[in-house]
């Protein structure tokens, strides 16, 4: 499971002219599966992703964290974080999981992330979306398991 993060003040996703999911401060996650995740690596990402203290503190360090600073989480699923580009112009996706199991993939780690206490917003699986957003800092981190 990968994971690219971005802290934000305020995001959104849309498709077409609805908009499907928004938050206003928070983490925006692009979530990729590939076919070897299950709930192991759900659970540990989703236990890093509440836990993870990226906001700062009155002293401006890094300290807080989303439930710390009453933030949400906008998760839209990205299956082209396992595009490999190492060979031709292309990028072969074999490495990302198929949409039949990806999907349930994805509406379980929005799920853990609830049943951590967070406020939860999603994208639409499968979707042509356009995902909005204001960077806070920036802030920007790259997670696996």
């Amino acid at each position: 499971m990968r994971v690219v993060l971005q802290r934000v003040s305020r995001a959104s996703v849309s498709v077409g002219s609805r908009v499907v999911g928004e938050i206003g401060r928070g983490f925006v996650l692009l979530a990729g599966f590939r076919d070897s995740d299950g709930e192991e690596q759900l659970q540990w990402m989703a236990d890093k992703v509440a836990g993870l203290r990226l906001f700062p503190d009155d002293d401006g360090k890094m300290n807080r964290s989303l439930g710390d600073v009453g933030g949400a989480v906008l998760v839209v699923s990205q299956f082209t974080l396992y595009g490999d580009a190492r060979k031709g112009r292309r990028p072969s996706f074999v490495e990302a999981a198929p949409p039949e199991q990806a999907e349930p993939l994805y509406e379980r780690f929005g799920a853990a992330l609830v049943e951590r206490g967070l406020r939860v917003e999603t994208g639409e699986f499968g979707a042509l979306m356009e995902v909005a957003l204001v960077n806070d800092g920036p802030v920007t981190l790259l997670l696996e398991r």
